[in-house]
């Protein structure tokens, strides 16, 4: 269709030719990054992307990002758009779990090795990366962190184990930050009495969590250590933090545990993770999500706005943590949701063509990252195409590629993803909305938010070059339908069992919703968890703290927006 036929049709419609993208109003998880192939299981023939780990540390007014094993570092300017830095000097290949500290005019890093031995390294400028190393060892570390107060005394902290606790040293900066002799230890699980930390999918193994990921921020002179529970590869893998007025403590656990949790919805955990003052002072959380089809370890990153309440507990705002929520360039929203829901939710679907009925097409539509449609081709003619059912305004798409047998490992030049998104009207006359098709960036997670919301019922990818297999995990369209807003859920009922770590909360059905948003929390205003299902009535709720009085809401959505909360019901 030439050109000026489409700005003809689209002026007819009254929607754009084609809508120009705007990168900075707003993200959504997971974080859309040319994410590397990882490397140490290349000799079992187990190729996949993979995030985890993140170290955020704020520059010279700038951000940088460290990843486990991604063969460099990321860098950006708002902490929303990030270019990836393949560094002048780099020391190590197999860096798990990085630690990163901004120190006066320079940038120290260290990695965990837990079968060796690892120097700290140094730059006064990372966009470069010309890496120093500290000629003093540190030996031992698996997960570290590096964290260096305002009386210029410097710590180590450091753990990863289902036994061994988060533990902490004191260094020498005068003498090449040469460790104490003694370590501190200074808290481990307790899952006898923090449901949350009990291990498995939904927190129902047996077997004993990990301890891992500790973080430090130091904020109105009370120091906050964060750190991971219970395994990275599990739907409930999660961020708690004691509380301390010294660095090595003694701790005390925050009764809101765990402070970043996300358990429900497309694409789950918010574990691992580290927090940094962004735009406007508000802070942000960025940590680790499962994916784990390939492996266990194939993981994606997230990020949360967090800060800390009058009383100084801290949180993190997890609540449609997978929908479009404002960036944050856009300071003045401090990461609110946007309101924009999903239109595409197992919506009819149809496809160029399916590998197998494994693979068919409604999997790209079932919000479920580790179920995907695989294309039998991979070339050009490959589509796929959503029936919202009524026409509804589209403000944002977001494509996530699955890696199915892809067959690349580490840094590989020139990956990039080439397509178009097209909508219509009557399923006849198509006008574009995302035009990639001269593109050449790696996209694994791609977020394109529409300059100008359009009014469309059908929705179509239009496939020209991926880097491996046509795999799509996700293809999910955002905006606000033209229906009506669900009523709230009646008859919430939350019966804490005999085990005082879990309750069964149950809801009668609203007609029209797609699923409900379970928030709970210490007091009726600080409602700081939340897990998000669809088509359910109940849920069986296994992460609670045993002397810990909670109150729960809920409330319904559906694509065409949310319905009231329920006033929160006291459980003691």
């Amino acid at each position: 269709m030439r050109k000026s036929f489409k700005i003809l049709i689209s002026l007819l419609l009254g929607t754009p030719a084609w809508a120009q993208v705007n990168q900075n109003q707003t993200y959504c998880n997971p974080i859309n990054l040319d994410y590397t192939y990882m490397i140490y299981n290349a000799s079992e023939g187990l190729s996949y992307r993979s995030g985890a780990d993140p170290a955020v540390v704020k520059f010279q007014g700038e951000y940088y990002m460290f990843v486990t094993r991604s063969l460099g570092y990321w860098h950006s300017k708002d902490l929303t758009n990030w270019e990836f830095v393949t560094p002048e000097k780099w020391y190590f290949q197999g860096d798990n779990a990085p630690a990163v500290h901004n120190y006066k005019d320079s940038v120290l890093y260290a990695a965990g090795d837990p079968s060796g031995s690892m120097s700290i390294l140094y730059t006064s400028n990372p966009k470069k990366g010309d890496w120093q190393a500290v000629p003093f060892i540190l030996n031992d570390l698996q997960d570290p962190d590096l964290f260096i107060d305002d009386d210029g005394k410097a710590y180590m902290f450091w753990g990863s184990s289902n036994v061994y606790p988060i533990r902490g040293r004191e260094l020498d900066r005068t003498k090449n930050f040469k460790p104490a002799k003694e370590i501190h230890e200074l808290f481990n699980l307790d899952a006898d009495k923090n449901g949350w930390e009990r291990f498995g999918e939904n927190h129902t193994s047996k077997e004993k969590g990990y301890i891992e990921g500790p973080w430090l921020t130091k904020h109105n002179n009370k120091y906050y250590m964060q750190y991971a529970a219970p395994g990275t590869e599990f739907n409930v893998y999660g961020d708690g933090v004691y509380v301390s007025d010294h660095p090595l403590g003694p701790y005390t656990y925050a009764p809101n545990n765990p402070v970043s949790y996300k358990p429900g919805g497309y694409i789950n955990g918010a574990g691992h993770g580290s927090t940094v003052l962004g735009p406007g002072n508000q802070y942000w959380h960025f940590a680790s999500m499962s994916v784990s089809v390939n492996v266990n370890w194939e993981r994606r990153l997230c990020a949360f706005p967090a800060g800390f309440d009058a009383q100084g507990l801290m949180y993190t705002n997890t609540s449609y943590g997978d929908y479009p929520h404002y960036s944050p360039a856009m300071p003045s929203k401090k990461g609110a949701f946007t309101g924009w829901m999903l239109l595409s939710y197992k919506k009819p679907v149809t496809a160029s063509s399916a590998q197998s009925a494994e693979f068919s097409a409604d999997k790209a539509l079932d919000e479920n990252v580790k179920t995907f449609w695989l294309a039998a081709k991979n070339d050009e003619h490959q589509w796929l195409q959503v029936d919202m059912q009524r026409p509804s305004k589209v403000y944002a798409v977001q494509i996530n590629y699955s890696d199915y047998k892809a067959d690349m490992y580490g840094r590989v030049a020139g990956l990039h993803h080439r397509y178009t998104v097209e909508g219509s009207v009557d399923g006849k006359t198509w006008v574009t909305l995302v035009d990639k098709k001269d593109s050449f960036a790696d996209a694994p997670n791609d977020y394109q938010q529409l300059e100008t919301p359009v009014i469309v019922r059908y929705i179509r990818y239009n496939n020209i070059h991926v880097p491996a297999n046509l795999a799509i995990s996700g293809l999910r369209v955002f905006g606000k339908g033209n229906g009506a807003t669900p009523k709230a859920p009646g008859n919430f009922k939350v019966k804490r069992a005999a085990d005082r770590r879990d309750a069964m909360l149950s809801w009668n059905a609203v007609k029209g919703s797609q699923g409900y948003n379970i928030k709970w929390g210490i007091a009726p205003d600080k409602l700081y968890s939340s897990w998000l299902v669809y088509d359910a009535t109940q849920l069986d709720l296994k992460s609670l703290n045993t002397d810990q009085t909670y109150y729960f809401s809920i409330e319904a959505f559906n694509e065409n927006g949310v319905s009231k909360a329920t006033s929160p019901v006291k459980i003691p």
